[in-house]
């Protein structure tokens, strides 16, 4: 198990694992292109930050951002997801993820806490998206923007770990099996539980695990 603790032993384990997995890229093929930030900070309860079925963690235990999406965007409004949005024109993956980090949930950082990139998936509903992993470190608030974020969730590291992840979910006919990854009681789907499962293969465990091939429930397609 490794330690998850917000120190900086964790910091440089994910370091290590990340610049030593190589990320594969995907064509965009006419698909839009986004960049979504897999940010590591510690797990603590603040007044934005939103209740999931399952008990808190310690507080000094590492924790991933995950967000509920707005209702009201025109995008996966109401999905649970990492923060993120559109690659803009001369923006590369990183500064594009820094830069929504910022815009939803108020963590601004800057280049150097970029700790490496996972593989790119392609959705269903027409993007490109490629996942950037960041350390926020120790966070005493987190904020999110109303015109985008409903709710803010540290989620613990502990979670990705379960025996129980990933659930394969079989479509009938053929086709890849949809990821899905618990949550307490709860689940979040692929694309953002395919994510989380390879962050938690390549960076906690130090797996070339690839997820770019499992499929998204249909929910997820507009």
């Amino acid at each position: 198990m490794p330690d998850l603790t917000v120190s900086e032993q964790l910091r440089e384990q994910l370091l290590y694992q990340l610049q030593n997995f190589a990320a594969r890229s995907i064509a965009t093929d006419g698909r839009k292109q986004a960049a979504v930030a897999l940010t590591i900070v510690d797990r603590r309860v603040d007044a934005n930050i939103g209740k999931l079925p399952f008990q808190p963690a310690d507080a000094d235990q590492a924790a991933l951002i995950l967000t509920i999406r707005a209702t009201k965007l025109k995008n996966h409004g109401g999905q649970r997801a990492f923060p993120g949005g559109r690659i803009d024109a001369g923006e590369t993956a990183e500064q594009a993820a820094l830069r929504e980090l910022a815009e939803e949930v108020g963590l601004s950082l800057d280049s150097s806490h970029i700790l490496g990139r996972l593989d790119d998936y392609a959705t269903r509903s027409g993007f490109v998206i490629t996942p950037v992993v960041v350390w926020g470190g120790n966070v005493a608030e987190l904020k999110a923007s109303p015109a985008e974020v409903k709710s803010i969730h540290r989620i613990p590291l502990s979670e990705l770990l379960r025996n129980d992840a990933p659930i394969l979910e079989p479509k009938r006919g053929r086709g890849h099996p949809v990821l899905k990854m618990p949550l307490g009681k709860d689940w979040i789907a692929a694309p953002t539980a395919a994510m989380a499962y390879q962050f938690r293969e390549v960076a906690l465990l130090g797996r070339a695990t690839r997820v770019a091939h499992f499929d998204q429930p249909r929910f997820a397609w507009n």
